[in-house]
């Protein structure tokens, strides 16, 4: 029996089976719709599941994926092989632990955590209430948006190893840097993070995500599949800045486009494909250096363009 069969007979003992699902589209599961079959795809409910999978996966040589939201995420066309954790909507939970600190589990979206904290009379996450993506991704990538990032706020967070045993890392162990974070260098599952907060009215907070959200929409591409700033930020401007520089908005290959809208969005403007997306930010990047001599590095995850993670 080879390892993925025996995967799938080890891990069908300790799952119910409407959380195992086999050669299930990557592109139901990503913010950009696109993505050929995951050959094992699991939806762990709590951490003992989780805990499982991970030994048992390790027993068998085989390091999985981890995919939250998907919202920053390009999975390859032809899909991929082994196996993929889902942990959106499967990891939930949010806990008032101080009155001022809340603690999210990885599977919430930014938004619940956001809202949560509102609810509380806490300030300090609004600025991720319109990022479209998990507290684990968000912490994962050290999200940010209108001058905030989660390392201001993120004091620990709870991280399973592959053998299932939970380490906490807390404040500078984290490694936060700009789109960056320790757990980036380290194979497992962000499970949990607390955020320090501060006490605020919860009218004000709700206003300014209120005001950020109609920021958002009035200039990102949000009717069309994207996975958000293709770009990470360059040290000279900003890459949107530098595209529509280079006379790239609308600029398209196959189903792919740069926004309109947003020169940083590329956008599945028709049924697109990842060698489209691929194909559109090797071309964006080219023209930019030509035009700029500055070299924009991809913020979005490229699956199949480096090693599972």
């Amino acid at each position: 029996m080879d390892r993925m069969s025996e995967l799938k007979k080890r891990l069908s003992q300790v799952l119910p089976a409407f959380e195992i699902a086999e050669e299930e589209l990557l592109a139901k599961h990503t913010s950009f719709r696109i993505g050929g079959p995951a050959e094992l795809m699991v939806f762990p409910r709590r951490r003992e599941e989780l805990s499982a999978i991970l030994r048992i996966a390790k027993e068998l040589g085989i390091v999985p994926r981890i995919l939250g939201a998907g919202t920053n995420v390009l999975a390859p066309d032809e899909g991929v092989r082994g196996l993929v954790i889902v942990t959106r909507e499967t990891f939930m939970g949010l806990e008032l632990v101080s009155p001022t600190h809340i603690a999210a589990m990885a599977g919430m979206t930014l938004a619940q955590a956001a809202n949560f904290a509102a609810r509380n009379r806490l300030t300090g996450l609004e600025f991720a209430h319109g990022i479209p993506g998990t507290v684990g991704g968000g912490v994962y990538m050290n999200a940010g948006a209108y001058g905030g990032e989660l390392r201001d706020i993120a004091v620990r967070t709870e991280f399973m190893c592959l053998d299932g045993t939970t380490e906490s890392f807390e404040g500078e162990q984290q490694g936060f840097s700009y789109r960056r974070s320790a757990f980036q260098k380290l194979e497992g599952v962000i499970v949990r993070t607390e955020f320090a907060l501060q006490h605020g009215n919860e009218a004000d907070i709700r206003a300014r995500m209120k005001e950020l959200s109609e920021k958002r929409r009035a200039s990102q591409p949000l009717e069309l599949p994207s996975a958000g700033s293709t770009f990470k930020r360059p040290q000279q401007g900003y890459a949107a800045a530098l595209i529509e520089q280079a006379g790239l908005k609308g600029l398209s290959v196959g189903g792919a486009a740069v926004s309109e809208k947003h020169a940083g969005f590329i956008v599945n403007k028709a049924g697109a494909s990842a060698a489209d997306v691929l194909a559109l930010v090797k071309l964006v990047q080219g023209r930019v250096f030509d035009a700029t001599g500055v070299r924009l590095e991809p913020e979005i995850r490229l699956w199949g363009a480096e090693d599972a993670d």
